[in-house]
């Protein structure tokens, strides 16, 4: 199986990527020769951990109907220089239950069954966790 999408040029900056029905822009930011118009590749590398994990952990939480609800991550990079990398990824998950062994326990088997935490995970430290 393989997964495909396109990216086209749109302006100087700009990009437009396209994955089946759904578009998102890929720009910079004003202060780095952008027009501001979308996230940078990076900003939406984090966001397509964060999307990955948490589809994988609503999942879970539905196969299992736990009464586990308002889940929120933060997603923090750690940037290096020279080349311009990740470092290290922090996930941060908070939610409202009353079983917090659960939530870790699920929060694991999200964190395995996510392709994009699976792929990243040999060139970069991720951690996450319960707060």
């Amino acid at each position: 199986m393989q997964i495909e999408v396109q990216v086209r040029q749109i302006s100087p900056a700009t990009a437009q990527a396209t994955a089946r029905t759904h578009q998102v822009m890929i720009d910079r930011p004003l202060d780095k020769g952008g027009e501001d118009r979308g996230m940078m590749g990076g900003e939406q590398l984090l966001v397509s951990l964060g999307g990955c994990f948490m589809s994988n952990l609503l999942a879970a939480i539905r196969a299992r109907e736990a009464g586990i609800t308002d889940v929120q991550l933060s997603v923090t990079g750690t940037l290096e220089t020279a080349p311009g990398r990740f470092s290290a990824i922090d996930v941060a998950v908070s939610a409202q239950t009353q079983d917090h062994a659960l939530l870790q326990k699920l929060v694991e088997i999200s964190d395995r069954a996510c392709i994009v935490s699976n792929t990243l995970r040999p060139a970069v430290t991720l951690n996450f966790r319960v707060i």
